[in-house]
């Protein structure tokens, strides 16, 4: 994918996200690892359904503005992952509805979040750890995410939202939307018993 595509692709699911209600105002922020090593950010207080190919934000991961409007001070915790996760090619972080009611519960698994009851979390993207609650922009986000990286595909920074990981945009993007479904199915659920999947279920679905 050349850089314009790429760029062409983070405004086009910009507004996907935004028009379909996964984002609000100027809340989240998408990135993607281009192919000369930079990053693609959305840029600080950029609505993600008004997004402009040319003035998306490239940084270095060492936190170098190099171009286009000045990126979201959570680029931070962006690059954090990158540098920890070789495998990850881009990020998508957003306030949607359910994953951040979610992340203002009491009494999560800080290991896991979300306990399975469907298999696709499993298989899209695994164990989904709680990251303490920080202020955005705090330097402990991207601490503790820099730490949680190597061994998880996705967190949720509690009373904040998600951080959801990709080989490439359009993955993080369907990862995240697998994310914020199960959340909604949990509220939908509410206190009915589940069934939730038994351990030998879950190692099958595991790579």
């Amino acid at each position: 994918m050349t850089e314009q595509q790429a760029r062409d692709e983070m405004v086009r699911l910009g507004a996907s996200f935004f028009q379909r209600g996964y984002a609000t105002g100027s809340a989240g922020n998408l990135s993607l690892l281009l192919e000369d090593g930079t990053l693609l950010a959305t840029p600080t207080g950029s609505c993600l359904g008004e997004l402009q190919a040319d003035r998306l934000s490239r940084v270095t991961l060492q936190g170098e503005w190099l171009s286009g409007d000045k990126p979201s001070k959570e680029i931070s915790f962006h690059r954090a992952i990158y540098l920890n996760k070789p495998a990850c090619r881009a990020i998508v972080h957003l306030h949607s509805l359910y994953l951040t009611a979610l992340s203002c519960l009491q009494g999560l698994d800080t290991r896991n979040c979300i306990r399975p009851f469907t298999p696709y979390v499993v298989m899209r993207v695994g164990d989904v750890p709680v990251v303490p609650y920080y202020r955005p922009g705090d330097a402990r986000l991207g601490e503790d995410l820099a730490r949680l990286a190597p061994d998880y595909n996705a967190y949720l920074l509690a009373n904040h939202g998600p951080v959801v990981t990709g080989s490439s945009l359009r993955e993080a993007a369907n990862n995240t939307e697998e994310l914020e479904e199960t959340a909604r199915l949990i509220f939908t659920l509410g206190d009915r018993p589940i069934r939730y999947l038994t351990e030998e279920e879950v190692a099958e679905l595991r790579p």
